[in-house]
């Protein structure tokens, strides 16, 4: 059997009329940016969140890049994170001028360590920013604390977690404001880029409106030295027509989940799921000990995996400039030489799960 890590092509398949049409639609209209299907799906998906206002960018890494820059970090400015996310977390901060700073996360969540966060705050510290990697949500109530103490602000890179769900709210309304990625692997993705920042703050996201699109007020009024970073209409479109699909591919998603961890050998280390939390697994993350082998082991029997991440971004050339971290990140750098994900997509069968798992015990 041959198991693919993705099938978008299946995706597209299952809605084909209804994204053809919805395409096409937008082709006949003749308005390709910023018009109303932008608008509809900002309000679509901001509600989804459980917010009021929801802006369309460019892509996660734009959503995440004007989060900051509104809340007007820059030179001279540090924002706490962790080194085990997708570079475009690290690079947003990178991007304003501000300073990465690494705390390390958890054995058994893959998460910030809400513990360092205190130890690495300083003077200059402006904004936390924790990752809701793979889909599982950060234990957000004791950050939102900390934050209120030290006068910090709270960007939730919620890029993976789409639909994911703390303390029975969603991921994007738990911050001061929030990140989405809409790349076509994510649980909600396009057919190209796409992004959006979410937030209840009417100020935010109206300087966010102005930002994206080169920082005018109105047309040949900028008032900000702005970027080009839209949301088009033909992934809004696109999106609208899958937004509504979302809960029923997370459960899907949750019932292969739930298949995995039972059909895995007790020996491998499955996914974290805190008793407040609502996974959205998008991804299914091992970890093992013979992480090199098993992958070779599971390419031939078939079995497309890949690794989210390799190499932690204190320890990437872009960022070795950084100052030492105020605790080392044993965790982090652990991690990264033991995990292992596996295929994981709404579209993926019981007979491929029930496959899976043996290939992994086989490679054991």
């Amino acid at each position: 059997m041959k198991i693919p890590f993705q099938n978008l092509k299946q995706e597209y398949s299952n809605l084909k009329e209804e994204i053809d049409s919805a395409v096409t639609s937008v082709l006949d209209s003749g308005r390709y940016i910023l018009g109303e299907n932008v608008a509809a799906f900002e309000h679509e998906f901001a509600t989804y969140c459980g917010v009021k206002q929801g802006i369309g960018v460019a892509s996660g890494t734009d959503a995440l890049t004007l989060a900051l820059r509104t809340l007007d970090i820059g030179m001279g400015d540090e924002v706490i994170t962790v080194p085990n996310t997708y570079i475009s977390t690290v690079d947003a901060i990178a991007r304003n001028n501000a300073t990465p700073v690494f705390v390390d996360i958890g054995h058994m969540s893959y998460l910030i360590n809400t513990v360092e966060i205190k130890a690495a705050i300083t003077a200059r510290t402006k904004a936390i920013i924790p990752v809701h990697l793979y889909g599982q949500p950060v234990d957000m109530q004791p950050i939102m604390e900390l934050a209120k103490e030290h006068d910090l602000f709270v960007i939730e890179d919620a890029c993976q977690a789409h639909g994911a769900e703390y303390r029975g709210k969603k991921t994007g309304s738990l911050g001061d404001i929030a990140a989405f990625s809409f790349y076509p692997t994510k649980n909600l993705g396009c057919c190209g880029d796409g992004g959006m920042v979410v937030t209840n703050n009417d100020e935010l996201s109206g300087k966010i409106r102005e930002l994206r699109n080169y920082g005018q007020r109105k047309k040949h009024e900028h008032v900000y030295v702005g970027y080009n970073s839209r949301l088009d209409e033909l992934q809004a479109a696109i999106l609208r027509v899958k937004l509504p699909h979302l809960n029923r591919w997370i459960e899907n998603r949750r019932k292969i989940a739930s298949l995995y961890s039972e059909l895995l050998p007790h020996k491998i280390v499955k996914p974290y799921v805190a008793p407040i939390a609502k996974h959205a697994y998008h991804l299914y993350v091992i970890r093992t000990e013979n992480r090199d082998e098993m992958r070779q082991k599971l390419a031939a029997q078939g079995v497309d995996t890949a690794v989210h991440y390799p190499t932690p971004i204190h320890m990437q050339e872009a960022y070795k400039h950084l100052r030492r971290p105020v605790r080392p990140l044993h965790c982090a750098e652990s991690t990264a030489k033991r995990i292992l994900s596996l295929p994981m997509h709404p579209n993926l069968k019981l007979r491929e799960v029930e496959y899976i798992a043996d290939a992994v015990r086989k490679a054991t």
